[in-house]
């Protein structure tokens, strides 16, 4: 009898230890444990006297010169081979552009001390061939197209580096980018030729999809009342920096 009151005893207590492992190895894990998102963020970071830099500011540096160094001839490729004056003038708006952001670029990356690409990715390089292949209506289109699908997906990651990056050089380098490839945007859909159910088709391919769905809203039961007109307001204008000029190497 004595026996199996130690035997009980034991497994209560044996019970009771396992129970307080489980509860305290989680809290002991995460805190210890490499690989969170703050860590991830701190070992890639690194000081400057503007702010700490990182790994993201830095890959947004990169891409802002890799923009460039693509968008730049493209621009100018649509000023010579445009057959339509609306083509031929987003040709226009990303020379000025990109004209105006390399220089902000080299300038923000000369003070942080980080080293630039001077050639296109194999990307931007087989985009430039595309458009160099194509001739009349076909190279208005895919150069729309081409231009437009690169800028959105550009405009996602101006946002999210403007939105989290503590360098006030990077944070000011993302409000140039964010008005250069917003006005892109706008002049390269005003073409009349940029393909939204294309755009939205290579948009759900590479997104995640929601974890619930929600249903469609209901329709309004009853109508609603008409507007009450308000004075207008002058809406304020933002025109792009002139362009400058390549400083002297």
């Amino acid at each position: 009898m004595r026996t199996r009151f130690v035997n009980g005893t034991g497994l209560i207590v044996a019970g009771l230890v396992t129970t307080l492992a489980a509860l305290v190895f989680p809290v002991w894990s995460y805190a210890d444990r490499s690989g969170t998102g703050v860590d991830l963020l701190d070992e890639g970071t690194v000081s400057t006297r503007f702010g700490p830099l990182s790994a993201l500011d830095r890959e947004f540096v990169t891409k802002v010169r890799l923009a460039g160094l693509w968008e730049l001839p493209a621009g100018q490729q649509a000023e010579a081979r445009g057959t339509s004056t609306a083509v031929r003038t987003a040709g226009e708006h990303l020379v000025e552009g990109h004209t105006f952001l390399d220089a902000r670029v080299r300038e923000v990356a000369a003070r942080l001390g980080l080293e630039l690409p001077n050639q296109p990715g194999s990307q931007q390089q087989h985009w430039l061939s595309e458009l160099s292949a194509a001739h009349g209506d076909d190279y208005e289109r895919k150069f729309a197209n081409i231009l437009r699908r690169a800028h959105g997906k550009v405009f996602s990651l101006v946002a999210q580096v403007r939105a989290t990056t503590r360098n006030s050089l990077v944070r000011d380098l993302a409000d140039d980018a964010n008005k250069t490839v917003l006005d892109h945007i706008k002049i390269l859909e005003s073409t009349g030729l940029v393909d939204f159910d294309a755009l939205a088709r290579d948009a759900a391919g590479t997104s995640t999809p929601p974890e619930t769905r929600s249903p469609a809203p209901p329709g309004p039961v009853t109508s609603p009342e008409p507007p009450t007109p308000l004075s207008p307001s002058p809406s304020p204008s933002f025109p792009l920096p002139p362009a400058a000029s390549r400083p002297k190497p």
